[in-house]
């Protein structure tokens, strides 16, 4: 299912079936849009992220860093992050998505994408660390790009773009049965940082 130009809303579930996936759009103005993207770009401690594939460790373009209320241990991708204390931004963000989506999230992964060369390769997010079947809240910040769903047993497809200050949540059994993935694209020549906010169980 083609979801570009499509006019969506929060209550609208993207998935056909096994899962929910909300798109609330942009919830930020571009001023204030345009000012996170730059203190992201500019204030986290980003890291090139390291992934053990095959017993080989692979380091990515795409840079990382993550984030919680307190130093969690995160894994996967076979190597574990240690969580960095919350920055003025990150909490300022996290309110604002708690506050339009009603969830509550303890920690958030950050990824930075330098342009469209970069992306992520059909995955989902069902590490033990996570609290089972609870939300995960998407924010875009830069260059808008295409992501996209498919379903682990009938391989159907979801795409949508995302767009510059938008938000999007999966919860339920999103991750158990859809994979999500970001497309690379020679169309984009600008940054993308996207915050996943989660929740840890300790």
């Amino acid at each position: 299912m083609d979801l570009f130009g499509n006019s969506l809303n929060a209550s609208t579930n993207l998935l056909p079936k096994d899962g929910i996936v909300n798109y609330y759009g942009v919830i930020f103005s571009r001023q204030q849009a345009d000012f996170f993207l730059e203190t992201l770009l500019n204030a986290i401690e980003w890291r090139n992220d390291e992934a053990v594939i095959f017993g080989k460790r692979i380091i990515t373009k795409r840079k990382v860093a993550w984030y919680g209320e307190k130093a969690f241990e995160y894994t996967y991708s076979n190597t574990t992050k240690q969580a960095l204390p919350w920055t003025k931004e990150l909490l300022e963000l996290k309110s604002a998505i708690e506050q339009q989506t009603g969830e509550t999230f303890n920690s958030c992964l950050l990824n930075l994408y330098h342009d469209g060369s970069e992306g992520m390769a059909w995955h989902s997010d069902g590490e033990k660390d996570l609290l089972k079947n609870g939300a995960i809240g998407s924010l875009s910040f830069g260059s808008e790009r295409k992501f996209a769903f498919k379903h682990k047993q009938t391989k159907e497809k979801v795409e949508l773009i995302l767009e510059h200050g938008s938000l999007l949540v999966m919860k339920g059994t999103t991750q158990t049965h859809w994979l999500h993935r970001l497309p690379p694209t020679k169309l984009n020549k600008k940054p993308r940082v996207n915050l996943t906010f989660r929740t840890i169980v300790e």
